[in-house]
């Protein structure tokens, strides 16, 4: 069994233009998520991003950082998702949104683990900190969603797994208690988030440590919890939004 992160990204962003090559600590953004995905046992991990020309840099970046990449549709990432899954001979795999640098490796960790030993189709965890943990995905159940959607735009794609009925969804099991939160908003999607990893980064690297853990995160915030009041109160905008573009838009014959 071949397991795998997908780091999915693209440089295209309106809200927060080049945001992944955006540097703190002249490290592009990107760069800190492929380097804390790096600490995961896993087969391969995958940069996934789009044929667009100016994505090239990105497919350079993955290559330096000595990870894979594929390259596929520009709007739907669960296409793209499949051909990578397809070309590395992988059967899950999780998936690490290239605006979440502080995706959790302890909490990829667990996912593999749980899908070894129960073979769910999909893992999700609703209550964890924003950007701590997205979800992990069978590859099986991946192509039969790609046979049943009816459209390219995938970007809320995860109501595919859950709303159809067709699949296996569990929570992710033995989640830290101090990982769910509320208040913590730790993905790059507005100005003031880019701030706020900006403190964070900044006072790891300046007091030399450069593996801290999603635990020394929340320690640092627990004792500067101003920080966290710097985009926190974006959250409940970015949850409207994605509420909003939820469409289930399946082929008329779904068997």
């Amino acid at each position: 069994m071949k397991t795998a992160i997908f780091i999915t990204v693209r440089t295209g962003s309106k809200r927060l233009p080049n945001k992944a090559l955006l540097e703190i600590q002249s490290i592009p953004t990107i760069v800190h998520l492929i380097r804390r995905m790096k600490k995961v046992q896993v087969d391969h991990i995958v940069l996934c991003t789009t044929l667009l020309k100016e994505d090239d840099i990105l497919c350079d970046i993955a290559s330096k950082e000595g990870i894979v990449f594929f390259r596929g549709s520009t709007k739907d990432k669960l296409d793209r998702w499949k051909g990578a899954a397809a070309k590395f001979g992988i059967e899950f795999f999780v998936t690490a949104d290239g605006d979440d640098l502080f995706c959790s490796s302890e909490l990829i960790r667990l996912a593999i683990n749980q899908y070894i030993l129960t073979k769910p189709d999909f893992i999700e965890h609703l209550d964890i900190i924003c950007g701590a943990f997205t979800y992990g995905i069978k590859v099986e159940a991946l192509n039969k969603v790609c046979d049943i959607k009816n459209s390219e735009d995938t970007e809320m794609m995860w109501t595919y797994f859950k709303d159809t009925g067709l699949f296996e969804v569990q929570t992710l099991r033995n989640v830290p208690l101090s990982f769910i939160r509320s208040d913590i908003r730790m993905t790059l999607d507005y100005k003031d988030d880019l701030t706020f990893f900006q403190k964070i980064i900044d006072h790891f690297f300046e007091n030399e440590n450069i593996d801290y853990t999603l635990d020394d995160i929340i320690s640092y915030l627990n004792e500067n919890p101003a920080i966290i009041k710097i985009n926190s109160y974006l959250h409940d905008e970015w949850k409207r939004n994605q509420i909003m573009k939820t469409q289930l838009n399946l082929k008329a014959n779904i068997n």
